[in-house]
């Protein structure tokens, strides 16, 4: 007897459909294969030399367990000096340390970025290696150089597997609104700010997010967060039709929440697309009520949760998509671990629904002049009445 047959009609068709899922389900990186990627979990590299130091004697905070709001208090009893010189010791460790001061993240990530691009020009011109070693020596280094361009703040950065990166534009502790977008699939480090197909990346949509918030209301201060602060699934396979990238992911992103509120950012609009929408649903109910101010939801598979009650969020909760995004043949079920469930825009789900009829495909949302882009600049600027 073959497997289908073992299933009633019904379970027919809804293995059928989850088998679809793990084929179409997961993000931009278009129709191919995709590849079982490690997800990169834990401290950045040189947290053991920095739970090792002992220089101002007393222990320094654990980067793996020491929640932001006791790394914020650490840091507001320490000089000037002190918090300079640990960052200059520990630039990898003070750089991704959640609750730590942003202007001294961006110091230390960018004297991480240095050590690394300098490192990697090292090994481009080492004679022992090969040439593929040196071709991706040579681009890690320009990728890094890139990254230290002047007026550039990098507020985390960890160079492990694909790396990760979270960038800042705008004045993160003067701005009165605040937004922060998780990506989906095939972002990266070196991809989180392409130029091919810019409103499918972090960057992308952060930029364009602002430019209309800008427009709209001239005189208020914002700032928004590009965070590729986990491992997405590439292409399209198993790691884009289940959860497992997103449960790795989601304890960081809600440290990093975390960690904004205790350095003294305002809460954020926290705008998530596509397979970033998976990683925000496991997120947001970690985190404390008041950690965010709206949860935006678009270009969805389904977040493996039936409803905005199963968030447990005081946030509001908005979910959009467009008619011809792809996503939506994407069949909404779960079985076996397959598939992402409920679509956060079916009026059960209980999201207030986002209206995006000029958007035009996966990756359109925040594109100039869209009904969606506008409508996400009136949630973050909390003109909710203009939501139409």
């Amino acid at each position: 007897m073959s497997l289908l047959r073992r299933f009633t009609p019904r379970g027919r068709r809804t293995l059928v459909a989850v088998t679809l899922a793990a084929v179409v389900a997961g993000g931009t990186g278009g129709w191919a294969a995709g590849s079982t990627q490690e997800a990169v979990t834990g401290p950045a590299p040189g947290a053991a030399a920095w739970r090792a130091d002992h220089s101002l004697g007393k222990r320094l905070p654990d980067p793996a367990t020491a929640t932001p709001a006791q790394v914020a208090r650490f840091f507001a009893a320490l000089s000037e000096a002190q918090r300079q010189e640990l960052a200059a010791r520990h630039p990898l460790t003070v750089g991704n340390l959640d609750g730590a001061p942003v202007a001294l993240r961006y110091r230390a990530n960018a004297l991480a970025l240095a050590a690394e691009r300098d490192r990697q020009t090292a090994r481009a011109n080492d004679p022992a290696g090969t040439l593929q070693d040196h071709q991706e020596a040579r681009r890690l280094a320009a990728r890094y150089a890139e990254l230290l361009r002047p007026g550039r703040r990098i507020l985390a950065f960890d160079p492990r597997g694909r790396g990760q990166v979270a960038e800042v534009f705008g004045d993160l502790m003067a701005a009165r609104r605040t937004s922060v977008f998780v990506p989906g699939s095939d972002i990266d480090l070196s991809s989180s700010d392409r130029a091919r197909d810019p409103y499918g990346t972090p960057s992308g949509m952060a930029k364009s997010l602002r430019a209309r918030m800008a427009a709209e209301a001239p005189g208020v201060r914002t700032a928004a967060i590009a965070w590729t602060g986990y491992t997405t699934p590439v292409g399209l396979g198993p790691d884009a039709a289940t959860g497992r990238l997103a449960e790795a992911g989601a304890p960081r992103l809600a440290r990093f929440l975390d960690g904004l509120a205790a350095a003294g950012v305002r809460a954020p609009a926290l705008l998530c697309h596509s397979y970033g929408t998976v990683v925000c649903a496991q997120a947001v109910p970690l985190l404390k009520p008041g950690r965010i101010a709206d949860l935006i939801v678009f270009g969805s598979p389904g977040m493996r949760t039936d409803s905005v009650a199963a968030l447990h969020t005081t946030a509001r909760v908005w979910a959009a998509k467009d008619a011809s995004d792809w996503i939506g043949n994407v069949p909404n079920v779960e079985f076996l671990g397959l598939g992402h469930g409920t679509d956060p825009t079916d009026p059960e789900f209980g999201a207030r629904r986002v209206p995006a009829r000029t958007a035009e495909g996966h990756t359109g949302y925040l594109a100039p002049g869209t009904d969606s882009q506008r409508n996400f600049a009136d949630i973050a600027l909390g003109r909710y009445d203009r939501v139409r």
